[in-house]
């Protein structure tokens, strides 16, 4: 799974545009890619450096806490096993516009991990 990271960070920032010139200018990240939203703001970002990768958006107001992003096989079957063992759901499992799912979650000290079958890669998607 060279090149697959199926733990990925997720950071959200208030200036996304900001971030990705800063992650690239002071650290040498690489963007993968990156995509605005009908106002010009940031909405997804990938950025790479070496082997890993890294998720960027734009925060909405008190949503700026990070999280983690892992890749799971059945988005649905890993909600159920987080909800029974008491998961605290942020979001169930929903159809992402680009074709993949996803669910939220909190942990018991309220960290929120994301889980779905989206799958970044240290490389732009040749639709990006």
């Amino acid at each position: 799974m060279a090149g697959q990271p199926t733990i990925v960070p997720y950071l959200s920032y208030e200036d996304g545009h900001a971030a990705i010139a800063f992650l690239r200018d002071a650290f040498g990240f690489d963007v993968i890619q990156a995509h605005d939203d009908d106002e010009g703001r940031l909405l997804h970002a990938e950025m790479c450096f070496g082997d890993g990768v890294v998720m960027i958006g734009t925060a909405k107001a008190g949503k700026g806490s990070p999280r983690i992003y892992v890749v799971v096989d059945d988005v649905e079957a890993h909600h159920a096993r987080a909800r029974d063992a008491g998961a605290e759901i942020v979001y169930p499992p929903e159809r992402t516009d680009w074709g993949t799912w996803r669910y939220r979650c909190a942990d018991p000290e309220g960290h929120e991990w994301s889980f779905g079958s989206y799958q970044p890669r240290t490389e732009a998607p040749s639709w990006a």
